[in-house]
């Protein structure tokens, strides 16, 4: 049993402690993932991979019956975490209430890529992923741990259970699925 298995099965058990000494052992791989998703967004994107990681990791701690098993469901979790917070972000962007997609111009530059399409394809993104769960929940997960936590497919088959091979073929059935629901997406 690994560390952060321990670790999360004393959390279960309602130790207090416990939830001091998680953040230490995954903060680094957590940091990382949150970077490389944050990397496919556009320039000028105001979530910063730290507020990404503290964020996931305050939803993930903070509510009662997460009951982790393994260091593999812990990640599947905080990869949920961060696409929920990607998704509100996407839509708080594209809300009136925020300006629904005008962006402030500098006269002196070209202005960069335009945030309220890609507020609109992470929404589309969301929906279409929905669906696919509906479906079959497993590629949604895998979908999920790839393109929104940016975990490698061994990393992704390891959390999910599921052999390099299965998680490959699912990979490419669930972006292929996608591609035909959406269209062409970046990062897929």
């Amino acid at each position: 049993m690994s560390d952060v298995t321990r670790i999360l099965n004393a959390i279960e058990r309602g130790d207090a402690k416990a939830t001091d000494e998680l953040l230490p052992l995954v903060y680094e791989e957590l940091r990382l993932l949150a970077a490389q998703k944050l990397s496919l967004e556009p320039p000028g994107q105001t979530l910063q991979a730290t507020a990404l990681v503290h964020e996931a990791y305050l939803r993930l701690v903070g509510h009662e019956g997460h009951g982790w098993d393994s260091k593999g469901h812990f990640f599947k979790a905080a990869a949920e975490a961060m696409r929920r917070i990607l998704i509100d972000n996407a839509r708080r962007k594209k809300s009136l209430k925020r300006g629904a997609g005008r962006r402030p111009v500098d006269l002196e530059e070209f202005p960069a890529a335009d945030d309220a399409s890609q507020a609109q394809e992470i929404l589309a993104l969301d929906e279409a992923l929905a669906k696919l769960a509906r479906q079959d929940p497993l590629k949604a997960d895998l979908v999920k741990l790839r393109y929104f936590a940016g975990l490698t497919i061994e990393q992704a088959a390891q959390a999910l259970g599921i052999s390099h091979a299965t998680a490959e073929r699912g990979w490419d059935y669930a972006r292929a699925w996608l591609r035909v629901e959406l269209g062409q997406i970046d990062g897929l």
